[in-house]
């Protein structure tokens, strides 16, 4: 059979709906338009003749940043590797942008094939982390004072730096979509846009964002392992949460990016739902190219 891969366009809706994913109301065919024609969306298929066998895409963020997903396999044709060869084509695709610096993906860590996937295309692990999810902060809060809000850029600057620049650690960017910081993640915009609180004794900050991801999400940020020690904190995103709830007048919640240290420290009777973690994989422009490098004669980048 003849193999091919190629961009899809509007046009390969009825390959997709062909497809047997064993995936009931997949919402990827629910916004295949937006897959195919927006500017910061590339969707890609493997084709074997003219059947649509595999499917993969990235989506781009802060202009440097590319997130691969979507990646659906027909089940008539697993156990042959295309979404490996597809991910990887993928990849390549994405790094041929000249502004893209990061290409990753994120998976849960109950999903082994998926990381398998992942692995072989060359990207390394760079952090796990629970999508905590709430309406109820009750059984956390404990009549704290909430933290002083801070609004000057310069200082938001200093703490991003601080945190996440200089150490290169990981940023829940929004929700679903962390990546390992570098200046080119926080604009001025987005800096702005965000809410910045500190503790009485200015050695800790909380960062605060709305977002939407078919529900409304206040997105708070907590880089530390003492949830459970910082007086105020709890009421500083519960009264930010409430805040939101009473703007949006729709079903709301509180997302948190939590590492396993900081899952462990809560009481039994958190409210928390936390489902597998999401293990982030990825790599750096350079890293890539020394990895194609290493291993051209051995992984089929394309076909």
């Amino acid at each position: 059979m003849e193999q091919s891969i190629r961009r899809l366009t509007l046009e390969d809706f009825p390959f997709l709906e062909a497809m047997e994913t064993g995936i009931e109301d997949d919402y990827v065919k629910r916004i295949f338009e937006r897959l195919v024609t927006t500017e910061n969306n590339r969707l890609y298929g493997l084709f074997l003749d003219n059947q649509l066998t595999s499917v993969c895409g990235y989506t781009i963020f802060a202009d440097c940043y590319a997130m691969i997903g979507r990646i659906r396999s027909d089940i008539r044709f697993r156990g042959q590797a295309l979404a490996t060869q597809l991910t990887i084509y993928v990849r390549d695709e994405a790094f041929k942008l000249p502004r893209i610096q990061w290409v990753g993906a994120n998976t849960q860590e109950e999903n082994e094939a998926a990381r398998r996937v992942l692995e072989k295309t060359g990207f390394r692990e760079c952090s796990t982390l629970y999508s905590a999810t709430t309406q109820d902060l009750s059984k956390l809060e404990s009549n704290g004072v909430p933290w002083q809000e801070i609004y000057g850029l310069d200082q938001k600057k200093s703490w991003i730096y601080k945190l996440y620049i200089q150490t290169g650690k990981v940023f829940p960017y929004e929700c679903y979509y962390p990546f390992p910081a570098s200046k080119d993640l926080f604009s001025e915009d987005k800096l702005a846009e965000w809410s910045f609180y500190e503790n009485e004794t200015r050695t800790r900050v909380l960062i605060t964002k709305k977002d939407f991801k078919k529900y409304h999400y206040l997105h708070a940020i907590y880089p530390w392992n003492d949830l459970m020690e910082q007086d105020g904190l709890w009421e500083t995103i519960s009264k930010n949460y409430k805040n939101l709830s009473s703007e949006t007048e729709e079903k709301t919640y509180i997302w948190m990016d939590l590492t396993k240290d900081q899952v462990q420290s809560f009481p039994e009777e958190h409210a928390f739902e936390l489902p597998s973690p999401w293990m982030l994989y990825g790599v750096w422009r350079k890293e890539n190219t020394n990895y194609l490098h290493d291993n051209k004669e051995n992984i089929p980048l394309s076909q």
